[in-house]
């Protein structure tokens, strides 16, 4: 449990980006919407709200232009990290697998101690992620999630327990039947992707989670 919450919160990966961020509108079918993922809506303005905190932690960092630079579709990676958290709930739903709030605790406190603190940990997650200190928590729960989601499914470090996982995601995905605003592309379920976008760190997460089911597996 520690190890696959220590190298699940441990990634070194950037969002790498390449293009503006892409103002947000309504479609005609759902206005205000950014998407709506199992008939739930994600606002337009909730989005623009996680990418101002993020914007916001940027500028007060030592390295602001270089982050601001690096993260040109921030809108789009916000929303993508709103999509993948829904989808990663509904796997886990269906799979039985539950976190709670002392294992997130537990987890970031972990997560902390390996970085040299919480100052330390709040700018990795800016720097590697584009998470807002606001919105660490919610990441880390979403790490933790996949490692209980890959123990509940029995999928271990290999690539066939990668796949696993994977199969699990898409399964969710086509359930939710996620409806996106054209202004940020479309959603594909199978790839994973939102238009031509898809963060990093994803597959890393769900293929190092699942190491700890592998040692069980082997126990």
């Amino acid at each position: 449990m520690h190890r696959r919450r220590r190298t699940a919160l441990s990634l070194s990966t950037a969002l790498l980006v390449a293009a503006p961020f892409l103002a947000a509108c309504g479609n005609e079918a759902h206005p205000g919407a950014a998407a709506v993922v199992g008939g739930g809506r994600i606002e337009v303005s909730a989005l623009q709200s996680q990418v101002k905190d993020v914007r916001q932690a940027q500028q007060t960092s030592p390295q602001s232009a270089q982050l601001v630079g690096a993260t040109g579709q921030l809108g789009r990676a916000k929303l993508y990290d709103l999509i993948v958290d829904r989808i990663v709930q509904r796997a886990a739903d269906d799979a039985g697998a539950r976190v709670s709030r002392k294992e997130i605790q537990t987890a970031r406190g972990e997560a902390a101690e390996q970085a040299g603190g919480e100052e330390q940990l709040a700018a990795m997650y800016l720097q590697q992620r584009g998470v807002a200190p606001d919105q660490i928590d919610d990441a880390i729960r979403r790490d933790v999630l996949v490692g209980k989601l890959a123990e509940k499914i029995g999928a271990t470090n290999t690539p066939e327990g990668q796949q696993k996982v994977n199969e699990a995601f898409v399964t969710a995905s086509e359930k939710l039947d996620i409806d996106v605003n054209p202004r940020y592309g479309t959603w594909d379920d199978q790839k994973m992707e939102l238009g031509d976008y898809k963060a990093p760190w994803i597959t890393q997460v769900t293929k190092e989670a699942t190491a700890p089911e592998a040692q069980q597996a082997g126990a």
